[in-house]
């Protein structure tokens, strides 16, 4: 097989074994395999879609005092009938449906990591969707409050045992040259869930029945119903198999989507030799995997820092304001009128998801870096142009400075996440996965989910405090600055390896030799049994 690879943060690592010239659309094998990928992606979009479709229902009700209800078609029907249906709920109560979903997806996190990682990605994909379904069963058919509350738990509870597990399997069966990319496409695509969703509740908020909200939740569970009945054809995680020791089925995923079925080909060797020398290297070294295992090492501390901080910055950017208070800001520069409002609400998502998209291929290309320091530097000046443009308008009612907000919101929007769409909606999901080593992606990756819910908690300042914003954007600046670490055109093994200093680097190198010199007996016998399976 040859010496094994060697780990730095400039290696060329695997691309030199990549002789196929084809393009990938011309290999049906990764078609195939993006085609898997693309089913995963979709747990992002469902909970893009239930998020939008929440809001736009509460979105809809925020512009009643700026609606004509004297005109039949100007009614918020749909509105008027989901506040009937549960008997115009106010306060406590009203805050109760706003904020279930989460403490549903609260409740869940202690327990997402360990289906990850005990059951396999993909069953705990399964019983995630199959929860979604069930909730979203009983959250289209409600007759009560309290019915329509306990599905709404049950939507944050199951999507969390999704969410947790789907971008996992993406960055660990994705072929090599495209898990950067990949992988930035799951947090991208909340913004297709989001679309969908807004539309969907905009195309029915007018029958005249309770239908006007019970469509737009039945559809909620269409994706999850497609995970539940083709999971089992997406491959199983080859990291996750070799950590059970299931090498020849981890050898046989990575030899069939990623080399045409070639068991010898030197790339399927040089992945495999990666991945066990540092999962030998984790249970050796760090055998302790438990959550205390996140602090312990310098490391790991490091990691956490980076983790805590993405999950933060992505909600306490200024979105929060927009998301939340996007009418209220309409209405402040004088655009009262409700479908202009609606207008520019659809097109601003149409635009976030065009732009993330863009953001998430250049990953690789651009770096980690420059994308996290141009998204930071460019919301800090459209943020400030933003202000300036507002405080001109509320002083002297200056129409041009009031059209010119919007121009900014656009613009902010394109260096921001939920929206940033530079580098923290493609980024903060792919980067916190690839930083993290496998004993302990889930379990980071569930920390990194935990400190977003705990953001969105308190993610409740006033619409007016724009100069508070300036200077938390201008913060983030110097944090990605300083911490941020450059993981370009690395595999997932080499860029956990960069956390740990010189030591660890060149013990899991030596690992990787040793792994692919000592156990190539091992390797080969795999091989060999696989060989002999296909030729029966």
């Amino acid at each position: 097989m040859g010496g094994g690879p060697a780990i730095a943060a400039k290696s060329d690592g695997y691309s030199h074994l990549i002789s196929d010239t084809r393009p990938w659309w011309k290999n049906s094998r990764i078609i195939v395999l993006n085609c898997w990928i693309a089913l995963l992606l979709v747990t992002s979009s469902t909970n893009g879609y239930d998020g939008s479709m929440m809001s736009m229902w509460h979105y809809l009700q925020g512009l009643n005092n700026v609606m004509d209800w004297t005109s039949p078609a100007d009614g918020l029907q749909s509105v008027e009938e989901w506040q009937k249906a549960f008997g115009y709920p106010t306060g406590g109560k009203l805050g109760l449906l706003n904020a279930v979903q989460n403490i549903g997806c609260l409740a869940a996190y202690p327990f997402a990591p360990y289906l990850s990682d005990g059951l396999g990605r993909r069953p705990a994909i399964f019983i995630g969707a199959t929860i979604m379904i069930i909730a979203t069963a009983i959250q289209t058919a409600s007759i009560s409050v309290g019915m329509f509350i306990g599905a709404r738990f049950l939507v944050g509870f199951g999507l969390t045992f999704a969410a947790n597990a789907a971008p996992l399997l993406v960055t660990e069966i994705a072929f090599p040259t495209h898990r950067a990319q990949a992988t930035s496409m799951y947090n991208t695509l909340w913004y297709l869930g989001s679309i969908i969703a807004a539309w969907a509740t905009f195309g029915t908020f007018r029958i005249p029945s309770s239908w006007a909200w019970r469509i737009p939740s039945a559809l909620q569970g269409l994706p999850s119903l497609l995970q539940i009945f083709l999971i089992w054809i997406v491959p199983e995680s080859p990291r996750w198999l070799v950590s059970k020791g299931r090498d020849a089925d981890a050898l046989k995923v990575l030899a069939y989507y990623h080399a045409n079925g070639d068991h010898h080909h030197p790339l399927v060797h040089y992945e495999f030799d990666e991945i066990k020398a540092a999962i030998e290297f984790d249970r050796d070294v760090a055998s302790n995997v438990g959550w205390l295992s996140l602090l312990k090492t310098p490391g790991n501390r490091r990691r956490m820092r980076i983790i805590v901080a993405l999950a933060f910055f992505s909600q306490w950017s200024g979105n929060g304001l927009v998301s939340y208070y996007l009418n209220k800001v309409f209405i402040a520069i004088g655009i009262t009128d409700p479908d202009t409002q609606l207008l520019i609400n659809g097109f601003l998502n149409i635009f976030n998801f065009i732009v993330a998209i863009i953001a998430g291929f250049l990953c690789d290309k651009v770096g980690r870096r420059p994308l996290f320091l141009i998204s930071c530097g460019g919301m800090f000046m459209f943020w400030t142009l933003q202000t300036i443009c507002f405080a001109l308008y509320a002083q002297n009612g200056d129409l041009n400075a009031g059209h010119t907000v919007i121009a900014m919101i656009f613009l902010y929007y394109g260096f921001c996440y939920l929206p940033d769409d530079v580098a923290f909606t493609p980024l903060v999901v792919s980067y916190t996965i690839e930083i993290l080593p496998f004993s302990l992606r889930a379990k980071g990756f569930t920390v990194f989910n935990f400190g977003i819910s705990l953001s969105l908690i308190f993610n409740q300042l006033g619409w007016k405090y724009y100069l508070v914003y300036v200077v938390w954007i201008a913060f983030e600046m110097v944090f990605c600055y300083f911490f941020i670490i450059e993981t370009k055109n690395l595999t997932l093994e080499e860029t956990a390896a960069l956390f740990d200093g010189d030591e660890s680097v060149a013990m899991i190198a030596g690992a990787v030799v040793e792994q692919s010199s000592v156990d190539e007996n091992s390797t080969n016998a795999s091989v060999q049994k696989l060989d002999k399976k296909e030729s029966d």
